[in-house]
């Protein structure tokens, strides 16, 4: 079943964001099963929203990607940062985009 995910980063900057994105470019494949990903600046820091075709895609994802963060100065305490799962009833991309 397909989850959305919206993760919220408080104190996380978008050059933070943008070289830990840089570094999972490096391996594509860490995306498999990821629908669509959306990263928003806030005041606070940054919120993320992704559409994963499962759970388990986006915890082996999160399990892989988390380490890269740590190193590049991202919390690692979970209380810092609020994660929220959802199951999806239904999603599909706008005619003429897929």
């Amino acid at each position: 079943m397909a989850v959305l995910v919206h993760a919220a980063l408080p104190g996380i900057s978008t050059d933070q964001y943008d070289a830990l994105n840089a570094k999972l470019q490096e391996t594509p494949e860490i995306f498999d099963g990821c629908v669509s990903h959306t990263c928003v600046p806030t005041g606070e820091g940054l919120e993320v929203f992704d559409v994963w075709d499962t759970e388990e895609q986006m915890n082996a994802f999160t399990e892989r990607m988390m380490p890269l963060a740590v190193e590049l100065g991202w919390p690692s305490d979970p209380e810092k940062v609020s994660v929220r799962v959802f199951p999806v009833h239904n999603y599909w991309p706008p005619k003429g985009r897929g």
